[in-house]
């Protein structure tokens, strides 16, 4: 499975999906982790720490989002992401319907 990290795009988050262990165990376990470059920054994780645990840094978001079978966030999608998914994509967040 291709499993993709876009960087929060919501005002005042800068949390990130997938730490790298996590991506580090993902692709151990034989999946592909794309993560959009400074996803995790707002984390205080560098493009190295994931690069080293075994993923790959993707520069262009819709790359991301065309390329992964699974989307991985925080927080609920925004506007704008909802029109980047595709048929047949799982997406996993936490959905806030306050």
């Amino acid at each position: 499975m291709i499993i993709g990290v876009p960087k929060e795009i919501k005002a005042d988050e800068y949390r990130v999906s997938l730490l790298p262990v996590g991506a580090h165990l993902l692709t151990e376990d034989g999946h592909t982790v794309l993560v959009e470059k400074q996803a995790g920054s707002g984390s205080g994780f560098s493009d190295h720490d994931y690069t080293a645990a075994g993923a790959k840094l993707i520069d262009n978001v819709d790359d991301l989002f065309n390329d992964s079978d699974l989307i991985v966030k925080v927080k609920e999608p925004q506007s704008i992401e909802t029109k980047k998914f595709h048929s047949g994509q799982l997406i996993f967040t936490y959905f806030h319907f306050a």
